[in-house]
């Protein structure tokens, strides 16, 4: 998926540091605003930054958020403060610091004071956290020279919990991964499973930075990525998959839903992400019309994640909500 990946080549970025809510609340109107594939935007808590110059007026001086916003053209910066001002407050928007950045300085600077994510067995940090692996862990590593889709994002981690929650029922045979960005689900799914995944994105270099985690990670023969549209590529369309992750945007699931409901075994689940909550009605009127029920639903850091099954009639709707802290105890990862 795009959501969460910095646009290729960015060139510019915005930071500034604030409270939490200003944070959460920047994050989120920058994403409804700017196309995903030209404009990315994080947000994170972070450690000694209490002396920042760039610290928001009124922010807390124990707990300071950073927010970083990663252009790949020159921004109209009145046009973004202006947006920050509408989200947050005018002190916010005039602490908004704008710089021009190199090719891939972006990689590291959106990874810096990131720490693992935890998603049940699943462990996904970068080289410097390799200590942190327990016993039973089945661990992920993204380099930051390699991408920045690492699961801090709320729609990667949603999805990497909700296959956490199906592996507790049962042991998928076919997973498809559409839309597969950095390839996280698909490494998780090929280490917990021990078997090929299927997966593609329409972005060539997503699909090369996919592929080559999944080599880093061992599973470069199970995880094999192709440049594909929806499902428009002969590796994406056969067998039947009894698991499918979409981890995109409301739109284009919205006009998958036949495709992959073409694609689903019978009893398949179906985990859809990159949705806003005012999305998710849309999405689940798109899969009804399919045969497909929510199972579940999970909201982290105001994105939804929602696992679908096919028929079966109406069944009790279990909702999961989730305040997840993108800055973790010193002690570890933190755990959902």
């Amino acid at each position: 998926m795009l959501e969460g990946l910095p646009p290729n080549n960015a060139s510019h970025v915005l930071r500034l540091v604030c409270d939490e809510r200003r944070a959460r609340a920047i994050v989120d109107i920058i994403v409804e605003t700017f196309d995903p594939a030209e404009t990315a935007a994080c947000a994170f808590e972070i450690e000694g930054g209490a002396d920042s110059p760039s610290l928001a007026t009124g922010a807390p001086k124990d707990m300071p958020w950073a927010v970083e916003v990663f252009f790949g053209e020159p921004p109209d910066e009145a046009g973004v403060r202006a947006l920050i001002e509408a989200a947050a407050d005018a002190e916010a928007a005039s602490a908004a610091e704008f710089s021009q950045i190199a090719q891939r300085d972006w990689v590291a600077s959106a990874l810096t004071g990131l720490r693992p994510v935890r998603a049940g067995r699943v462990l996904v940090h970068g080289a410097h956290d390799r200590n942190r692996l327990r016993g039973n862990d089945v661990g992920i590593e993204i380099e930051a020279a390699l991408a920045f889709g690492t699961g801090h994002h709320g729609t990667t981690l949603g999805c990497l919990l909700a296959l956490d929650r199906v592996l507790k029922r049962r042991r998928p045979v076919h997973v498809l991964d559409v839309g597969t960005g950095t390839g996280v689900l698909a490494i998780a799914s090929a280490k917990l499973l021990h078997r090929p995944v299927a997966c593609g994105d329409i972005d060539p270099i997503a699909v090369e930075t996919a592929g080559a985690n999944a080599r880093a990670n061992g599973v470069g023969a199970l995880v094999r990525p192709v440049v594909a549209t929806g499902l428009r590529h002969g590796a994406l369309r056969e067998g039947r998959a009894d698991l499918i992750f979409a981890n995109i945007l409301a739109k284009p699931l919205r006009l998958l839903a036949p495709s992959l409901a073409r694609a689903a075994a019978a009893g398949a689940e179906l985990v859809l992400s990159g949705l806003l909550a005012s999305d998710v009605p849309g999405i689940l009127a798109a899969y009804r019309a399919q045969g497909y029920a929510l199972r579940e639903r999970r909201d982290i850091d105001g994105w939804a994640t929602l696992t679908l099954k096919r028929g079966g009639g109406p069944r009790p709707i279990k909702e999961l909500s989730t305040k997840v802290v993108a800055g973790f105890a010193s002690e570890g990862a933190t755990r959902l």
